[in-house]
């Protein structure tokens, strides 16, 4: 087979597979046991993905690396497609799943249109809720990590503090912090913040200590200062191992946002989760758990890119 054949296979793939889930969906008699929508939610879901992967091609008419990065991708988009379709039929139309955990596509999809403005707002919330306590987790990591790393007679005292407290789970110490902080949200705030304080220190100390030591020792014989030589040395060299840092405090964020929106608030979307499946309402659930995937993938993703436009070297070297 040659290129041009593929490239043809690759392009007319999800339109294939969108075109075979919609027949699924309509060809195949209903098992009886799902909600009956309004509308074909979910065909307006396939529909609308359909126009977007039909603008990115146009698109890559005009951008050589953008259609290169699109082709590659092509055959994945169909293969969701393919699954959401035969994951859809396997729901709707036989009684092999039950109903109760089990919704349709339809429902799901329906949902999270119908309630969008309610899920918006509680999107909202949880994300005020995760940019402060990730901006006292990163900034009080840094400097712990850059100290840690940097001064040897803090790391003799600090560094035990350290490995203490930091394996610790972040949820063990919700009950504490409940108690000594006034409201929720200060306790809420505490805790992600100490969810990205421990890898953010990790990872930006090791870095430090892993900086060639000539490179000091040359900018200490230039005339080099304590500053110039933490800020325009060790943090640069320490870049890659920072970045990593931060990786792993995100992840740990959205973790431990889910477990304290849980426990005692009254917004976010880890308490619309816990709320739907409190009156057993699972399209809900999904729904918020296909949010919060989507949030936490496009925060990581912004991420890299700007990791691989500060370093440059390095991109590439771990992909997202």
């Amino acid at each position: 087979m040659n290129k041009y054949a593929k490239r043809i296979i690759n392009y007319a793939l999800p339109f294939f597979t969108a075109a075979l889930s919609a027949v699924l969906y309509f060809a195949i008699p209903e098992s009886g046991k799902q909600k009956v929508m309004d509308h074909p939610y979910y065909m307006f879901f396939l529909l609308a993905a359909v126009i977007v992967i039909a603008v990115l091609m146009i698109a890559g008419i005009f951008k050589k690396e953008f259609r290169a990065k699109l082709e590659f991708k092509l055959p994945l988009y169909a293969g969701i497609i393919l699954f959401l379709g035969l994951l859809n039929t396997l729901v709707c139309k036989t009684r092999l799943l039950p109903v109760l955990y089990f919704p349709s596509l339809d429902k799901v999809c329906g949902l999270l249109w119908t309630q969008r403005v309610f899920l918006i707002k509680n999107l909202v919330f949880s994300l005020g809720l995760l940019v402060q306590g990730f901006s006292f987790g990163l900034v009080i990591g840094f400097f712990t990590g850059l100290a840690l790393g940097y001064n040897r007679h803090v790391g003799y005292w600090l560094n035990p503090v350290t490995k203490f407290l930091g394996p610790v789970p972040t949820t063990a110490w919700i009950p504490l912090a409940l108690s000594v902080f006034p409201t929720t949200h200060g306790a809420n705030v505490f805790l992600i913040a100490f969810a990205v304080w421990f890898p953010v220190t990790l990872m930006t100390a090791s870095g430090i200590q892993s900086v060639n030591k000539t490179f000091f020792e040359v900018s200490e014989t230039l005339g080099a200062k304590t500053f110039f030589k933490v800020f325009r040395i060790a943090v640069p060299a320490s870049l890659p191992q920072i970045f990593l840092g931060l990786f792993y405090g995100i992840v740990s964020s959205f973790a431990t946002l889910m477990a304290v929106e849980m426990n005692g608030n009254s917004q976010g979307i880890g308490w619309y989760i816990n709320w739907q499946k409190s009156v057993m309402m699972y399209d809900g659930v999904y729904a918020g758990l296909i949010i919060i995937a989507v949030l936490c993938s496009l925060i990581l993703t912004l991420l890299f890119k700007i990791r691989d436009k500060i370093m440059v070297w390095q991109k590439g070297v771990i992909r997202w």
